[in-house]
């Protein structure tokens, strides 16, 4: 089976989708929307698909499935359009930046029993998937620490922050979800510290851009996790987890892993520069896995639910900087902070 794909989003994740999709054997992109012309069009001949409307893609009998990539205010509304045309759902984090808005829409997801996908990429990193292959293996013995350090070579621009949704929302929320899939239990309490440290243009436009959380689980479980709009030496991506028997790391990766030794020391090549390049791999392992969900028709991970979980924990961690105290997962959300996604894992 080749599952057939439409593209909405043309813009740069929208790209690391495009290239990942048609590198897959089992994958055909199909068509592209966006509303600048010019992206689309630049895209559409790139890779030799139709440029259609939202709409013709929504009504196309030729495309199976959907991978979006618009504005974040556009997620929701679009995931129920599609689980409603029978077409399975690739959507970028987040569904929404509000929480009861999410869970509506995973009330349609389920009401049509849709294929719906949510992009938390980091999971499908070979090194990260190492890691929690150790894990589970039993070879570290039994988690008890997480430390995850996420730090990104520069500030976007303010425009961006705006309309980003915050820091939590927009870049934390990777962590979060990383470190309840490295945990591997629920978060029960979050606590953060947030400043703006990097450019007081991000203040002024009501986010930080230097942030540090403390994650802990009923069982006393907890994750630490460290995040800065600016990292002069790169793109700093480094995971550890510690447990009973030992630990695992899991270190910055170089576009190529060579050290070179003279009378000046001993060197190695600088960082990745941003995600796109340091999570070539994560993408195409991703789209694959959706792909294999869909074929199968299996349930996806990371789903709907682990999408709303880490959305979350971003407004856990907010409010407990703006109350400076230790926030109850279940005070943003509910009951449904007992429907753990680890049971019978």
């Amino acid at each position: 089976m080749t599952v057939r794909f439409g593209l909405l989003g043309a813009g740069r994740i929208g790209k690391v989708h495009a290239k990942a999709i048609t590198s897959s054997p089992k994958a055909k992109l199909v068509a592209v929307a966006d509303a600048v012309e010019k992206a689309a069009s630049d895209l559409a001949g790139q890779y030799g698909c139709d440029i259609r409307t939202i709409e013709q893609i929504l009504a196309s009998d030729d495309i199976d499935a959907v991978v979006i990539c618009t504005p974040t205010d556009t997620h929701a509304d679009l995931i129920e359009q599609f689980s409603r045309a029978g077409k399975a759902i690739f959507c970028e984090k987040p569904v929404d930046l509000d929480v009861e808005r999410v869970k509506a829409c995973l009330k349609v997801v389920d009401a049509e029993d849709a294929t719906l996908m949510v992009g938390f990429n980091r999971r499908f990193d070979p090194h990260f998937m190492a890691v929690r292959d150790v894990i589970a293996r039993g070879e570290i013995g039994t988690v008890e620490m997480v430390t995850i350090v996420s730090r990104d070579p520069g500030a976007p621009p303010v425009d961006y922050i705006k309309r980003s949704g915050g820091i939590f929302r927009d870049m934390t929320i990777h962590d979060f979800d990383m470190a309840r899939f490295l945990l591997g239990e629920e978060i029960d309490t979050v606590t953060a510290q947030a400043s703006v440290l990097v450019d007081k243009a991000i203040g002024e436009a009501g986010d930080f851009d230097s942030v540090s959380v403390m994650l802990s689980t009923a069982s006393g479980k907890h994750a630490t996790i460290s995040n800065s709009r600016r990292a002069t030496y790169g793109y700093d991506q480094r995971i550890e987890v510690h447990g009973s028997k030992g630990a695992v790391a899991a270190e910055n990766q170089r576009p190529v892993s060579i050290e070179v030794a003279n009378a000046a020391g001993y060197t190695r090549p600088p960082l990745h520069d941003f995600f796109m390049t340091r999570y070539t791999e994560a993408y195409a392992r991703e789209i694959s896995s959706f792909i294999d969900a869909v074929e199968s028709k299996s349930p996806a991970s990371p789903s709907g639910l682990d999408g709303l979980i880490a959305l979350a924990m971003a407004d856990a961690a907010l409010k407990s900087v703006k109350e400076g105290r230790a926030v109850k997962l279940s005070e943003v959300t509910g009951a449904l902070a007992d429907k753990s996604v680890f049971q019978g894992r």
